[in-house]
């Protein structure tokens, strides 16, 4: 399993999940929350609408605004807490694999002619490292079901009327059950020819941050660049790198016709995400676009330095290398 095929999986698995949020999804014009049709509503849809429906009651109970946003947040923070160890263990084969680069650099050098021996070494590498190629994939396929059934639910909830359509605003974002399935990406056409530039900004501002935030995300997870900028990097690794950039892109594009809850789902998801990132590898490949954050990460580091080697120092003193006291001199008798 090379990095063809790692980069082969993962577009078939967007690929597929772009497919499915596109359309290939139930319609819902008027649901029971209590009455699912089948296991798939039973287990992951409905408990998401109920989840949805009762924590934006309770945030309006409160008397606070935006509960329908701020409980697409919470259930947010909750997906990341459960799925931390997974998170973390894709972190760490993250951070791995950044430090195997200049092995990886190594053998592409030696054996850059022989692509099946450069595939078998660089397996090979991989075993005795522990690493599984194939492990930052695994949070991905978990994602999924959790978005196919947020898409569901929010769509579900909207044909419940059980939230006001007050709780729906959130921030800048008019109704987060917009745009519906039956609109699709038309509103933009729309807007354009009415001259609505605020609807336009409403509902387009969110998918751009989504694309932001899932870009800088890609990046942090590639090691940064080498002085030679990158001009080594073989061609499947330049061929995977392209295809990590070009799929939040379709994403971006895709979200423009998703109701706003799941673009504002995804860009939080982004964000946790890459705050995570940084406590486990670092700004990674980021640092290539934004060179000031180099100089944070370099801070960060000698700081961490500096207290692992004045901490044995401090332990390790004795009382005799402590400073001496004054000896008091006895006076002279007269």
């Amino acid at each position: 399993m090379n990095k063809r095929f790692r980069a082969l999986l993962l577009a078939a698995v967007l690929l597929i999940a772009a497919t499915a949020l596109t359309g290939c999804m139930a319609s819902y014009e008027k649901v029971d929350l209590d009455a699912p049709s089948g296991w798939w509503e039973a287990i992951f849809v409905f408990p998401i609408a109920k989840a949805l429906v009762w924590l934006s009651a309770a945030i309006a109970g409160l008397g606070l605004p935006h509960g329908l946003g701020w409980a697409i947040i919470i259930i947010t923070l909750i997906i990341k807490v459960i799925t931390i160890p997974l998170t973390l263990k894709q972190l760490q084969s993250t951070k791995a694999m950044q430090e195997l680069q200049p092995k990886l650099k190594e053998l592409q050098d030696k054996y850059g002619k022989d692509r099946q021996k450069l595939s078998e070494e660089q397996m090979k590498l991989y075993r005795e490292a522990g690493i599984n190629p194939l492990g930052g994939c695994l949070p991905l396929l978990i994602q999924l079901p959790i978005l196919f059934a947020l898409y569901q639910a929010l769509y579900a909830v909207a044909s419940t009327q059980l939230v006001p359509e007050a709780q729906r605003i959130f921030l800048w974002i008019p109704d987060l059950f917009y745009p519906t399935m039956t609109v699709g990406t038309s509103w933009i056409s729309e807007s354009f020819s009415a001259g609505n530039w605020g609807k336009l900004f409403a509902y387009a501002s969110l998918p751009v941050l989504m694309l932001v935030t899932q870009l800088a995300l890609q990046k942090m997870s590639q090691p940064a660049k080498a002085k030679n900028g990158g001009k080594g990097q073989d061609p499947q690794t330049q061929m995977m790198n392209q295809m990590m950039f070009f799929m939040p892109i379709m994403f971006g594009y895709i979200t423009l016709g998703l109701p706003a809850g799941l673009t504002l789902y995804w860009t939080v998801s982004n964000i946790l995400s890459m705050i995570q990132q940084y406590f486990v590898a670092g700004w990674g490949g980021l640092v290539d676009w934004i060179p000031a954050l180099n100089r944070t990460q370099t801070a960060r580091k000698a700081e961490v330095v500096s207290v692992v080697t004045t901490q044995p120092e401090a332990a390790t003193s004795s009382p005799a290398s402590a400073p001496e006291k004054p000896v008091k001199r006895n006076r002279r008798r007269r």
